[in-house]
């Protein structure tokens, strides 16, 4: 075995290459401590940072949770209030942030610049191992009472917290209402049981004294992993983490750990309840079942409980999904359908929503049925081999648009690194698959698995979560008569001290701290060129085609792009429909089962979209693009080729049964997005009158979206609805078919020919419309006042303001300015003071406008007035150099993020389509680094002004009560 040089401080263990990734894995121990290290060696600049500690809560009171807030507020040699969030403006990071799971804590940030990235070491290594944890940070971040009116001992007594407000809005979700539940069943006896971010109703229960002790027992680096990814030395790394931290500790003897759950003997069905606000509540119960399976860190039994969750699930034609999709007892499968493999034993689950609680036993039966038949009669081979496929794709994936590549292998192996299993196993899955590839030859494979772990196994658990339209004031009443019964047991003095806490509180929150003590990059850091992948032309003829290479790892993406035409009303309306439709219904002789069996056989992942946008110096002015996208290892490139013209020329839309199932799934997902995504919803609706494609965007995917598709699902019910529904999917379609089309090619530079062939092959013949008209929308530029009503325990608010666009002078410093308000301004006021989960700003130069929102929020109209004062704040503020720099980092950093090398070629491609070319981009970039003071005072005064603004709000019809009248209240 080749050796590793590691730091004096550290044991060398082992090395491990991984050619599918193209990493080195090397696994370390601290000598003094025992504390793990399992570096990624791989040739990149992103380099990436993690320390887990194991967090096992034995309540639900969230002080993992807490603990992971509280950590982040100060520390020995940082004691300022907040390094975490000014190290976020400090910084050139690409990653920052802060997990709490079920029972592991982690600390993960990534750089891609060397300075910044020691700079955060060095800011996590004290936060973690030496947190000051301030008592008014645990009053801040965790829990407080405080007088409804500030000061006044005679009005009530209300909770305060973000870790509370949070876990509100958390627990507003009917999905993660019925999660907790479920685990609470499945898991008897150990950590599982519990809430670990935090019942509502159990957070106020924490003591700091419990907080502190919590921290004393869990964050020691005998209880630690640390993980790392990159082009840094091990032994670099190592040097750091001694001298910064691990010096100053020897091993602990605790060792803390999971323990096996106790196994049922029998089955279980249990029956609860979740809060809806409304009437009717038919439809609405949730049914699921679940197993507890062996443990996660055994890997080759993980990756067959992966197998055979794809096989039972992955698709219409997987026959688990495909009996509850066309079951009459619910509307759709439940969200909770699939493996939770991150716990130390792993959970298989399945389940139906959208049905009625006299349907448990029915479901329970209908599930267990189809697994009988399963083990009885098997899968077809080619569906087991389909799902083999996709389990290696996913293997040689390169990922890295949502969350950094290094950061997602660091996730993948984090769990056998918590549960003392083999994180360097978890990584190199080959041999696994290749013990799957010979396995799955015997057709009793699955079936002997679908008997031993699920129809013979009896831990397993039926969960009926049925919805209650009382159970929202009950709790509320609870609340209050909580907090009463604590006021009534107040002496005067006690009164007195919650009124000098909320005092000593807001007094912290408003001081200015030494924030020089803190490392950081300057703008001389900042690379002076914005690095974007370039395309070249395919010697396509008559045929418009761009190439992009890049390192795929063995995977090519494929994508036909279509010019939208001119689109009727009701055919905008139509099309989020029709781009689902497309991959998940038929394609020529094939139904829509055979066509998924077929999709996973072949590719990676095939769907279809759109895409809609104004010009760089025009928002009124639109164009958009009908886009078919699919990725595929290399040697099934043809296949896909294949695919994506059969779809355009052979897709079907006559399974009504199934488009009536589709349109069911639709409305279910999009109403449970809600509560996740509040934020993003309301600051479309406050945008949607400012610019065409917003108005577009919030139709199709906002709250007006979720509207819409709830009365198409009504609409569905009358007879002859389904057939008409399907013709004109099908008018609309042979509309987009004449359309001109291009095409993008990302690989591999030695599949370049091949592909180039594949499309002029199979494209070079097919005509487009001689006529054609292109997409457009009609102007608009107007505000409203709206709320958008639904069941939840907290508030999403948004207001926008009318701007300008990309091209116009004034971008960039509109976009700064969002940054240096949420720095600020924003966090202060609306987190800290507030309460609320999160707040920012920021400028949408695609729709030319200025937008303010708050996440998980108690209050309103209280954020309403904060976004208006923190414009009239930087009117009357001196702002000082350094504040205007740490802005302008942040702006930078979010451009320069890197992403997978597929996704930086495709997302350079379609943003030309829409006149953002890297010249512009670059242009864009070089102004925001030339934003001075004046230009943020000038352009806050200039643009938002109260009377132009628009305003949304999420909230229930409890918040409601509190806007005035001018607002249009809509029930979503």
């Amino acid at each position: 075995m080749q050796s590793v040089s590691s730091h004096q401080s550290f044991r060398f263990l082992r090395t491990q290459q991984i050619h599918s990734l193209n990493v080195e894995v090397q696994e370390f121990e601290h000598i003094a401590t025992g504390a793990k290290h399992y570096h990624i060696a791989a040739e990149r600049d992103e380099n990436v940072f993690l320390v887990a500690f194991r967090t096992v809560p034995q309540d639900s009171t969230g002080v993992a949770h807490i603990l992971e807030h509280t950590a982040l507020c100060g520390s020995e040699r940082y004691p300022v209030r907040d390094p975490f969030f000014m190290m976020t403006r400090r910084s050139l990071n690409t990653f920052m942030n802060a997990f709490t799971s079920s029972d592991w804590t982690a600390y993960p940030f990534a750089s891609q610049n060397r300075k910044d990235f020691f700079n955060l070491l060095d800011v996590y290594m004290d936060a973690t191992f030496f947190s000051r944890l301030d008592p008014l940070d645990f009053a801040q971040e965790g829990h407080r009472v405080e007088f409804a009116e500030a000061g006044n001992t005679d009005s009530d007594l209300v909770y305060k917290g973000v870790v509370f407000n949070e876990m509100k809005g958390a627990m507003s979700s009917p999905v993660s209402t019925l999660w907790q539940t479920l685990t609470r069943y499945l898991f008897p006896t150990t950590t599982y049981h519990h809430n670990s971010g935090g019942e509502p109703s159990c957070i106020p229960d924490l003591t700091y004294e419990q907080l502190k002790e919590f921290y004393r027992s869990h964050y020691h680096p005998s209880n630690a992993v640390f993980m790392t990814f990159g082009n840094i030395d091990a032994q670099e790394l190592q040097r750091r983490f001694e001298e910064l931290a691990l010096h100053k500790f020897q091993r602990s003897e605790d060792e803390i750990h999971v323990e096996d759950e106790k196994r049922y003997f029998a089955p279980i069905s249990v029956e609860e309840a979740y809060a809806l606000d409304q009437e009717d509540l038919s439809g609405q119960t949730h049914h699921v079942l679940g197993w507890l399976l062996p443990k996660s860190i055994e890997l080759d039994e993980l990756m067959q409980a992966h197998l055979l969750s794809r096989v039972l699930l992955d698709n219409s034609s997987s026959p688990l999904r495909g009996a509850l999709e066309s079951s009459d007892l619910g509307s759709a499968p439940s969200p909770l359908c699939g493996l939770e493999d991150s716990n130390r034993e792993m959970s298989f689950m399945c389940g139906l929503e959208g049905s009625d609680p006299e349907h448990a036993a029915a479901f329970e039966q209908l599930v267990l049925d189809t697994l009988e038949q399963v083990a009885r009669e098997g899968v077809p081979q080619e569906m087991v081999e389909a799902q083999l496929h996709q389990l290696e794709l996913s293997q040689r994936e390169i990922t890295g648009d949502s969350y950094p590549f290094g950061l997602q292998l660091i996730l993948g192996a984090l769990s056998a690194g918590i549960h003392r299993g083999d994180p360097l196993a978890a990584l190199n899955v080959d041999s696994a698959l290749e013990k799957l590839r010979e396995a799955i030859k015997d057709r009793d494979y699955i079936p002997s698995l679908i008997r031993r772990w699920l129809l013979d196994n009896p831990h397993r658990v039926r969960l009926t979560l049925r919805p209650d339209n009382e159970l929202a004031t009950r709790r509320d009443a609870a609340e209050a008569a909580k907090l009463a019964a604590i006021k009534a047991a107040m002496s005067e003095d006690e009164k007195a001290g919650v009124i000098e806490l909320a005092a000593k509180l807001e007094a912290r929150q408003m001081q200015v701290d030494d924030e020089s003590i803190l490392p950081r990059v300057t703008l001389e850091d900042v690379p002076t060129v914005l690095h974007l992948p370039k395309g070249e032309s395919m010697n396509l003829p008559k045929l418009d085609g761009t190439w992009y290479s890049a390192g795929t790892n063995g995977l090519v993406y494929q994508q036909v792009i279509l010019d939208l035409p001119k689109l009727s009303d009701s055919e905008q309306e139509l099309m989020p429909l029709y781009t689902h439709c497309l991959t998940e219904l038929g394609c020529g002789e094939r139904d829509y089962r055979q066509n998924q069996a077929y999709q996973s056989q072949i590719t990676g992942g095939f769907s279809a979209y759109t895409s809609v946008r104004g010009r760089p110096d025009n928002e009124q002015d639109v164009s958009g693009y009908l886009v078919i996208s699919g990725k595929a290892l290399a040697v099934n490139r043809d296949a896909l080729a294949d695919l994506m013209l059969e779809t355009l020329g052979g897709a079907r839309f006559d399974e009504t049964k199934r488009l009536r199932e589709i349109v069911a799934q639709m409305r279910s997902r999009r109403e449970q997005s809600i509560t996740g995504q509040g934020h993003s919803m309301a600051m479309l609706a406050a945008c949607a009158g400012f610019a065409p494609s917003a108005q577009l965007a919030h139709n199709a995917r906002g709250l007006e979206g979720v509207r819409r598709i709830k009365a198409m699902d009504r609409s569905l019910d009358q007879d002859g609805a389904l057939d008409q529904l399907s013709q004109r999917l099908s008018a609309l379609h042979q509309k987009l078919q004449g359309a001109p089309r291009r095409f993008l090619m990302v690989g591999e530079e030695e599949y370049r020919d091949a592909l180039t062939k594949a499309v002029a092959q199979r494209w070079a013949d097919r005509d487009v419309a001689e006529r054609f008209e292109p997409f457009g929308l009609p102007e608009t530029r107007k505000g409203v006042n709206q709320a958008w009503l639904t069941s939840t325990q907290v508030s999403f608010c948004a207001k926008a303001f009318p701007t300008v666009t990309v091209d116009h002078a004034d971008a960039a410093p509109l976009t700064v300015l969002g940054e240096f308000l949420r720095n600020n301004y924003l966090h202060r006021a609306i987190r800290e003071q507030g309460g609320a989960y999160g707040a920012g700003a920021s400028q949408d130069s695609g729709d030319a406008v200025f937008r303010f929102f708050s996440y998980r929020d108690p209050r309103i109209g209280g954020t309403l007035d904060d976004f208006d004062a923190s414009a009239r704040w930087i009117s009357e503020t001196d702002i000082a150099p350094l504040k205007l720099e740490e802005a302008i980092l942040g702006v930078v950093s979010s451009i320069d993020k890197p992403g997978s090398p597929a996704g930086e070629a495709k997302q350079t491609y379609h943003a030309s389509l829409f006149g953002r070319t890297p010249a512009q981009r670059q242009k864009f970039r070089q102004e925001v680094l030339g934003v001075c003071v004046e230009d943020l005072k000038r352009v806050a005064q200039r643009y938002l002004k109260p009377e132009n603004a628009s305003v949304a709000v999420v909230t229930s019809s409890k918040g409601a009560a509190e806007l005035p009248e001018s607002f249009e209240r809509i029930e979503i």
